[in-house]
């Protein structure tokens, strides 16, 4: 998965695209550098009936358990930095959401309600106990912040990495309007590659196609990506992307609700200093100030809610510094124990 996101880089981050504290990722332990060959194959498929199943990955043990949501076309690997870390503290899971990784397709549309049906699904079948510390990045912040507003009580404390910026119109309109003339381009490649996937014709070495799937991850493994590459070459990926992404243009062009809250649950949310470090100067002001307010309206839709800058770090904060993420975590699991539901 994380070649496309490479691929598409800053377009699908923003299609998809207060309190202030410092953190400086600095932790004891090392993470790992590279990606585990582990990720080339499923590790738990959980049933969820009518045929479908969801890959789930967990380590460690203890009486709380973190679930770790990933970022829009994003899958369990993405965590391969970070899960290895929380293993000491407490038992937790990541999973491939349907149409990604190992997991089966699921039905469409993929928007934030079938993630979060999902969500709700794979905790009951995998027989998780709750309530859970949800960590979402990206995308995942906002399926971690919809999941704890239909299913309150499952949840007891938030880890938000990253989150992108809403209501970007309001701020960076020439960005908006730009935005939208190339999301006609972008959807016109898309459509490409999922006709090629549905006729088998993926990977391609043809100019027009060849970036459909991209190169190799350095970080990688020959075993994982050539796991990868299969899996991206089936149409059930692209169906699935597409629908994201479409789902995604909706999702964040629209404000953070004013009737959203958490109450008292513990809320950590990450903010990176260079998430637009690549973004034209006429707009990298507006696009700041989409996601300083996005970011503090999520940050006040709980009491406990707490912001925390994270720097030298991309949109990636779980690759670049997965020790601030660590960090943020472990504090939501002290927090969530102090105030057991």
């Amino acid at each position: 998965m994380n070649n496309l996101y490479r691929n598409l880089g800053y377009v699908v981050l923003l299609a998809g695209t207060i309190g202030l504290a410092q953190a400086d990722g600095t932790r004891p332990a090392a993470a790992q550098q590279r990606i585990p060959d582990s990720y080339a194959q499923a590790d738990t498929l959980v049933d969820l009936g009518h045929g479908r199943h969801l890959n789930l990955r967990c380590t460690g043990s203890g009486a709380q358990t973190i679930m770790l949501e990933a970022g829009a076309v994003a899958d369990s690997s993405t965590w391969y930095k970070v899960q290895p870390l929380l293993a000491s503290s407490a038992r937790v899971c990541a999973y491939d959401r349907a149409g990604y990784g190992f997991s089966s397709e699921g039905p469409m549309p993929r928007n934030l309600d079938a993630d979060v049906a999902d969500l709700h699904a794979l905790i009951r079948h995998a027989h998780i106990k709750t309530p859970l510390v949800l960590v979402g990045h990206s995308l995942g912040s906002n399926i971690v912040r919809s999941y704890a507003s239909r299913y309150p009580t499952d949840v007891n404390a938030m880890v938000l990495i990253d989150p992108p910026a809403q209501d970007i119109a309001k701020y960076a309109p020439a960005w908006q309007k730009d935005e939208d003339a190339m999301s006609v381009q972008r959807f016109d490649f898309l459509d490409r590659c999922e006709a090629a996937a549905e006729k088998g014709k993926l990977p391609s070495t043809t100019p027009e196609l060849h970036d459909c799937l991209g190169d190799a991850n350095p970080l990688a493994s020959a075993k994982v990506n050539a796991a990868d590459l299969a899996r991206m070459s089936k149409p059930a990926f692209w169906h699935t992307v597409l629908s994201v992404l479409h789902d995604n243009v909706e999702v964040f062009k629209q404000p953070v609700p004013a009737s959203e809250t958490h109450g008292s649950t513990p809320l950590i949310v990450l903010s990176a200093d260079n998430t637009y470090a690549d973004a034209l100067p006429r707009d990298r002001k507006g696009l700041e100030q989409a996601r300083a307010e996005t970011q503090k309206q999520i940050v006040a839709t709980s009491s406990r809610g707490t912001l925390v800058r994270v720097t030298k770090t991309s949109h990636e904060i779980q690759n670049d510094q997965p020790g601030a993420v660590v960090k943020a975590i472990e504090q939501a699991l002290r927090l969530a124990q102090a105030s057991p539901r």
